[in-house]
């Protein structure tokens, strides 16, 4: 557009200016109007210069501002990567603190636990200690009070031995192992005792003895022997012929014949019937049913048994009182023809008349030297020194106190054989 060429001017897009049809002026006028700027020589061109360089410097604000903006949002992920990484470690951290707590507090029951046992231990190896310690100062005592106490302690047993269990071997073994413990020393005042017990020693081994094992055996086998015994009612009746058996034949060959094999085996039927049978003894009845003859087998098995309970206490009447008692029963019930029951009666009588309680002699005279020696007045047998260890021990099954003690008529059931035969 040309300078003389009038034109409208338009306001810019985007303001409100309302348009305007002033006409534009020349330049001269504006020139006149305008007052003079100092050095103005080329003002067009230096408008044109800075527009550019304020844009460019904009848009690096701008791009600055951005980058920057940029890298803050890089560091603030990174940071909070960090923070998430930090804070994850934390509680793993946490985790396994609350996890060695826990295991202190296991391990610290647990040594809790191992000092309590330990504190235990302790105790009870203060104890061992402190009884260790009164074994020492107990066994501190002189030589000659530790042995006199032995003695003392193996007569005791060699008493009780002999007058609870009449078992002379381990009284025998007792008094050999007391005069084999004096025969170390050589001291006068010894003397006395040792005279003693070799007294007691000649004594026992010149006492009776008892085979209580051998007894033991031959009552067993009584025992086993009762159910074979026959019952005097079981014998064969004496004189008692098996009918005849006559020749078959066709009875219209004879029949004479044939009614007298007829008759004859009906004879023989009703000889069946009743039997008789001579008893050589006295009329009472020995007839028994069937429950009686287990009752009475059962009966005399068990005056067996009371028998060896009786021999095993040493308690000669009841043993001699049951032995006696079967033999009668033996006698009265059962077949004296039979071998067997003649042997196992005569074993009953041999065995009623065995004394298994023979009278032994008695340790005084040996425990009043010892009381003497020990400056103890009186004699008492019955309680042993305590101080003294078990020099002769015995075995278990010498002691009379694991047999019962038993009375005649003790063990017997209430059906008693004597009435059976009823």
């Amino acid at each position: 557009m040309s300078e003389d060429t009038p034109a409208l001017t338009r306001a810019q897009p985007g303001t409100d200016a309302p348009e305007t049809t002033e006409p534009i002026r020349d330049d001269a006028a504006v020139a006149d109007e305008t007052p003079p700027v100092a050095d103005e020589s080329e003002p067009p061109k230096r408008r044109g210069i800075v527009v550019p360089v304020l844009l460019v410097i904009c848009l690096l604000a701008i791009a600055g501002l951005g980058w920057q903006w940029w890298a803050m949002r890089g560091e603030l992920a990174k940071t909070q990567e960090e923070l998430t990484r930090r804070l994850s470690e934390s509680d793993n951290m946490a985790r396994e603190a609350r996890a060695s707590a826990r295991q202190s507090i296991d391990t610290l029951t647990s040594v809790q636990g191992k000092v309590g046992l330990l504190e235990a231990k302790a105790e009870e190896a203060g104890g061992q200690a402190a009884a260790l310690d009164a074994l020492y100062q107990e066994f501190s005592r002189t030589r000659d009070e530790r042995t006199m106490a032995e003695i003392e302690q193996a007569v005791t047993i060699a008493g009780q031995q002999l007058q609870l269990a009449g078992n002379v071997e381990a009284a025998l073994i007792a008094l050999q192992a007391a005069d084999a413990r004096l025969s170390g020393f050589d001291e006068a005042r010894l003397g006395p005792l040792r005279r003693s017990l070799k007294r007691d020693i000649e004594r026992l081994r010149a006492a009776p003895r008892v085979d209580i094992a051998g007894i033991t055996l031959r009552l067993e086998g009584l025992l086993d022997s009762v159910d074979r015994l026959p019952l005097a009612f079981t014998g064969e009746a004496v004189g008692a012929e098996a009918p005849e058996k006559t020749a078959t034949g066709s009875p219209m060959d004879d029949p004479l014949g044939f009614a007298q094999a007829v008759l004859h085996d009906w004879w023989a039927e009703i000889r069946s019937l009743v039997r008789v049978e001579r008893l050589d003894r006295s009329a009472e009845p020995v007839l028994l049913s069937p429950s009686q003859s287990t009752y009475l087998r059962e009966n005399l098995k068990i005056r067996l048994l009371t028998a060896r309970l009786a021999l095993l206490g040493r308690d000669h009447r009841t043993f001699e009182a049951d032995m006696r008692q079967a033999a009668e029963w033996l006698g009265k019930y059962f077949d004296q023809r039979d071998e067997g029951v003649t042997e196992t009666l005569t074993s009953l009588k041999t065995l009623a008349e065995t004394q298994i309680a023979p009278t032994q002699p008695a340790l005084t005279e040996t425990l009043a030297v010892l009381k003497t020696l020990q400056g103890k007045p009186g004699v008492s047998g019955a309680e042993p020194a305590p101080q003294a260890p078990k020099a002769a021990a015995t075995p278990k099954a010498a002691k009379p106190a694991d047999a019962p003690e038993s009375k005649p008529d003790a063990a017997v059931p209430a059906v008693a054989p004597a009435k059976a035969p009823e």
